[in-house]
Formats: C-alpha cells, structure tokens, sequence
C-alpha cells in the first residue's frame, strides 16, 4: 500500500513559482522586507525585471566591451571572490598586474631598459586613472611653484570643449579650473594653437584626447607637443601632456602604427587607457601608465602592511575585483598583436560598410572621420520636418540603442547620431541597421510633420498668409532641439554619449 502525504501549506519547495505568493506581493522598493523567501524565487523575480533592461550587444550608445570568449568567462566567474588590494593573499593576480603594466606601457613607447619595470596601476576606469594622472600633474606643479616662492592655489587644466565628463569631475572635485577650447562647425577636438594660447604659469597640464567621444576622431598630440615645447622655451616653463586615450589607446598602436601620440613625444608625462573598451575586458578595469618614476611623486604612493606585507597602493578606492585585471592579461597573451590587429581592422572595415549605406541613403552627413576610433556619427541634411532625437527614439523599437546628442559649445546647434563599432559588432548587424533606419526614414516621411510643428511653434504652410517669412534652417534646427531635449529631461531617460 502506497503511502502519500499532502504537503502543508508551509512547505514551499513544492511550489511552482509563478504560482507562489512572491510573485503576487508588491517587491519592496525602500525598505528590506522582514522575512526571507526561497533562492529560486528570488531569482526568478529579478531575472523577470532584468529581462526589460535592452540588450547590451545592441547598445551602440556605448564603447564598453559586451562579448569575451568563454574560457575568459570561466576565469572571471573561477576570481569574482578575490579581493585583489589583498597583494600578499593572492600574489599572482598582483603578478599579472603588473605584467598588463608593463606590456602596455611597451606599447605605447614608454622608455624603459629591457626588463625594466613601467610605472603604472589598475584602475576600476578611466575616469580613476584621469583622476590619479591630474592628482600628480598638480603636486608636482605645486612642488615647483612653491620651491619658486610663488602662488600654488590656482591651477589649471586646459582641454578641449570635448572631454568625457570625468576631466570635469576631477576639476570640479579637485579644486583646478577647467579652460576649455570651444569647438566650431566643422572642427569638433581641441584645436592645438589655441590650446597652446589657453596655457599659462599655473597650468598643470594640457590633456589631449586620442579618440573623442563625439565623433571619435583623434587629436593632432605631436603638434600640440611640438607647439608647446616652443612656449615652453620661450617662457622658461616647463608645461607636460597627458593624453587620455580611454577609447584610442588599443586601437593607434595596431591600425596607426607610425602615428606619433604616446611617449615617443617627450611632454607626455601619462596617458590612461580603458581596458574595458577596445582593451576588449568587461566593465570595471582601466589602466594609467607613468612615462618615468619621476612623473609620480612618491608622496602619493601609501604604503600598507595590514594585510600581511608591505603593500605600496595608488588609488582612489581600496577594495576591488580580481576578475577584470586577470581577463586583460588574458586578452593580452590570448590574442596578441596580431589578434588585437584583426579585430581592431575588422571594427574599421565594418564602420566603412556602415558610413557606406548611410551615404547611399543620401540623407546624412558623415561627422566622424577616417581616423580614429571605429564609429559612425552623422546627422541629418535636412531637420526642417524630423530630427536625429525622433529617429534614436523610433531606432529603439527595432532593439536598437543609437544615442542622438548636441554638440558641446561653440557647435551645440549640430545634433548627431552615433554608432560604435565594437569587436561583436558583425557585417551582418551593419547591414541590417541601415535597413532599420531606412525604415525609420520611410515611416518619418509619411508622417505629416505636425510633431515639428507643434515642437518650433510655425504655422502649417498652407495656413500661413503669404507675407510670413520662413525661419532658416538653422533657426529651425535650434527650436527642435531645444525642445526635444527638454521633452527628453522632462520625462524620458537620456542616452549617454560614452
């Protein structure tokens, strides 16, 4: 005879979890709630509201690596509980730190003896590795400027108008004034004479940007090194470089070889470079290389013994992964010169079939240029009935994540679409988003444009009497965007822009 039991109303291992009470309760928002439930269900629960985040592989918004080979997978997943500030504990991922160090600061030209060691750290970006590299320029400049017997209470950075938000950051949280370089219709990086013009005695540095977020296109560093190695002489001065190479750094040294940026240059004291985007890492690792020990002041190096060793550390935060710094070496060893080659080719010749097929639309202009990073930024002919806002919001509808921005001052009357080309970015993809935004075209045309109408506040041609003069394109361009960025702020999330 067969036993069986009916299971209380307690034991909730019997339960499917759709038809549980946890997904019938409201989740809590602010406050933790006071008893536990099931793993599964917890699981289930956020898995479910994870499933409307976009996909990271369509989000062309960004430059940060979405795709790495499964054996790397294994390793980050086999490191994810090491803390890697704890050098004496796991002395091989210190090791292989230092190893990503030095194989970089080879590649850009630092120089070093043969088996010397680079000077230079991890960083969980590099927005930390900008902040590291300003935190030097400005107690060096301060070491000098008092040693002079002069003022150290005013330094400042010159940059173009173009710098990602973390220069401002450090400005901001640092105390240094930010002198940018406005931009101008047609030029959108730092214009190097007047950045050399911006710089004075209590300038710290001139930072130079290899691949700019807007438009990905690099900066001319050698004749900035060139112009301000001339001030320099003429002032008795002795004013650095520092290039922030966040999206370029991975990509100059193996599509640009000959391109003189680095510390083959003799101002540039340090450049930063995002593992984590063309260095082909997920989120989370940046590096700043030093070209010399002297570029560092030691003074700001700390030196700890609390975790089992004399332990020297130079960052902003303590506690970190392991993961990230153990899957650059392996993209390092993995794929090579000649790998990181081809992949970085391959990104270009998929940004030239995408500019292809957007020109072949005869409806945009191509903003970004042939060298640089590998993105397409364009924007339209025509605004005078939709704008570049309503197509990143209709892109959205096909899984596409296409940012549409204004330009930075002087030129923040141009609105721009971007797309970055990243390593899982395939010729199939580039050729099935022009037929997505043909598509967009298409039904933008058909619909009447009362929207941009409505957004600049003129009146239907066929209504207006005859002696109303028409506003110019620009004034046009000018009104929409207003207006779709303050739609945008009043209600909808913005897209960023790196």
């Amino acid at each position: 005879m067969v036993l069986s039991k009916t299971a209380s109303q307690q034991d909730v291992s019997v339960h499917s979890t759709f038809a549980s009470r946890y997904v019938r309760d409201a989740l809590p928002r602010f406050k933790m709630p006071e008893n536990s439930i099931p793993k599964e269900a917890a699981y289930q629960i956020i898995n479910d509201e994870l499933m409307l985040d976009g996909n990271p592989r369509l989000n062309l918004a960004s430059f940060v690596t979405t795709w790495m080979e499964p054996e790397c997978d294994k390793l980050i997943m086999a490191a994810i509980n090491k803390n890697y500030v704890d050098m004496d504990e796991y002395p091989v991922t210190t090791e292989l730190q230092n190893r990503c160090v030095n194989i970089i600061a080879n590649l850009f030209n630092a120089p070093l003896g043969d088996g010397e060691a680079a000077v230079g750290v991890g960083t969980v970006g590099s927005s930390e590795a900008i902040m590291l590299a300003g935190l030097a320029f400005k107690r060096k400049w301060q070491h000098k400027m008092r040693a002079l017997g002069k003022p150290c209470d005013k330094p400042n950075i010159v940059t173009g108008a173009n710098v990602q938000v973390c220069w401002e950051k450090f400005a901001r949280y640092f105390e240094v004034e930010l002198k940018e370089v406005k931009l101008r219709d047609g030029y959108y990086v730092m214009d190097p004479e007047k950045a050399v013009e911006l710089v004075d005695e209590n300038t710290i540095c001139v930072a130079a940007i290899l691949g700019s977020t807007l438009n990905g296109e690099f900066e001319d560093v050698k004749l900035l090194n060139n112009l301000l190695s001339e001030k320099n002489k003429q002032t008795g001065w002795d004013t650095p470089i520092h290039v922030d190479a966040a999206s370029g750094g991975f990509i100059a040294p193996f599509l640009y070889p000959d391109l003189e940026w680095d510390f083959r240059l003799p101002l540039v004291k340090s450049i930063n470079v995002s593992g984590h985007k063309y260095g082909l890492v997920y989120a989370g690792i940046g590096w700043v290389i030093w070209r010399s020990k002297e570029d560092l002041p030691e003074e700001l190096v700390f030196h700890i013994n609390y975790l089992g060793a004399d332990q020297p550390t130079f960052t902003l935060n303590f506690s970190k992964g392991s993961s990230q710094v153990i899957a650059q070496y392996y993209q390092l060893i993995r794929l090579g010169a000649e790998g990181y080659r081809n992949i970085m080719e391959n990104c270009q010749e998929n940004a030239t079939i995408l500019k292809e097929g957007l020109e072949r639309t005869g409806r945009f202009n191509i903003i970004s240029k042939e060298q640089g990073v590998p993105l397409v930024a364009f924007s339209l002919k025509d605004s005078s009935r939709h704008n570049e806002f309503e197509i990143s919001e209709m892109l959205r509808r096909f899984g596409w994540i296409v940012p549409a921005y204004t330009m930075p001052p002087d030129a923040q009357h141009v609105t721009v679409l971007r797309v970055v080309i990243r390593e899982d970015f395939s010729r199939t993809l580039a050729e099935r988003l022009v037929l997505d935004i043909e598509k967009v075209l298409q039904e933008l045309d058909s619909i009447p444009a009362r929207v941009t109408e409505k957004l600049t506040g003129a009146t239907p041609v066929e209504d207006r009497p005859p002696a109303v003069v028409k506003k110019t394109a620009m004034e046009v361009q000018r009104e929409i965007t207003t207006a779709w960025r303050k739609m945008v702020a009043d209600g909808k999330k913005t897209n960023g822009v790196c």
